[in-house]
């Protein structure tokens, strides 16, 4: 073995180590790398939309009326709904008393109703 291969083994197990200590040291590495491949293909994207609008923009205003009518479409359908829906909440039972119960819990006590007014309350004001 020479001294330049010796040299060029050493530098590769050197960068095996850095890597490798990159990798635990920043786990989201991939998620990065991910991501970074995800905006690339959106700015692609982009550009084909871009060029496909000024060479047919009749297409593009047909298909942006297309989206506006689905959408008004599914506002009222979802409105519709709603409006049909039974109401969600909580609800307790109330349990029917007697008529005359009242009455007679007025009578025990010995100190008789006082009578209800008819006129408005607007009038005593």
């Amino acid at each position: 073995m020479s001294k330049l291969t010796i040299i060029t083994d050493r530098a590769l197990e050197l960068a095996s180590q850095a890597g490798n200590s990159l990798r635990h040291a920043v786990p989201s590495a991939d998620k990065l790398l991910q991501t970074g491949a995800a905006l690339g293909a959106a700015k692609t994207g982009g550009k084909l939309a871009v060029n496909f609008v000024r060479r047919n923009p009749a297409v593009a205003v047909a298909a942006g009326i297309g989206v506006g009518l689905l959408a008004l479409v599914a506002y009222r359908k979802r409105k519709r709904d709603g409006a049909t829906a039974p109401i969600e909440g909580k609800s307790r039972r109330v349990e029917a008393r007697k008529v005359g119960s009242r009455a007679s819990t007025a009578r025990k006590t010995g100190t008789p109703r006082k009578p209800r007014s008819t006129a408005s309350r607007s009038a005593e004001t």
